[in-house]
């Protein structure tokens, strides 16, 4: 018996085998790259655990439609961002209560947390890492906030930071 188990594999140049990535491999490749490795590396980790397929006929055309089927995704999710990108640009802002001092400075700060909070509240969902701020925000007034949506995609919010109506009220306590 001089065949092995792992005898269906394709040799690749240099003795190596071709396998299809079905997961991105960190510093090997991302998910569908058809790549060349080492036997004991394809046939002990990388193929039981699922991360790689052999190249044949049919992995390579599912491959295919695969690529297809993201490739339309990514459109669609462009589409999505830059309408949303829009919609951003031509919406005058989102106000934002906090707690102030005296001199107008806030309790605690703006961060990104509150204005995704803010812009969830008028129906528009972002994640917090979109919020490209310089530093958080620590005093009232009017800030041009930078969006990166993604792909690409950015767009400016006005982000007007007043004083909560809890101190306007008298509701402070000493």
């Amino acid at each position: 018996m001089s065949k092995t188990k792992h005898s269906h594999l394709v040799k690749g140049k240099n003795g190596n085998i071709k396998l299809v990535l079905t997961e991105d491999v960190t510093h090997l490749g991302h998910q569908g790259d058809v790549v060349e490795v080492r036997p004991g590396y394809a046939n002990n980790y990388l193929v039981p655990r699922g991360l790689a397929t052999v190249p044949t006929e049919h992995n390579l055309k599912l491959l295919e439609i695969y690529k297809v089927k993201q490739e339309k995704r990514k459109l669609a999710r462009i589409a999505d961002l830059k309408a949303l990108a829009d919609q951003i640009n031509r919406f005058s802002g989102i106000t934002i209560e906090s707690r102030v001092t005296a001199d107008n400075t806030l309790y605690g700060s703006v961060g990104a947390t509150e204005i995704v909070k803010g812009l969830k509240d008028k129906g528009m969902v972002i994640e917090s890492d979109m919020v490209k701020l310089e530093g958080p925000i620590k005093e009232t007034g009017l800030f041009a906030v930078k969006l990166n949506l993604g792909h690409e995609i950015d767009c400016e919010l006005k982000v007007m930071v007043v004083p909560s109506v809890e101190k306007a009220a008298g509701t402070d306590r000493r």
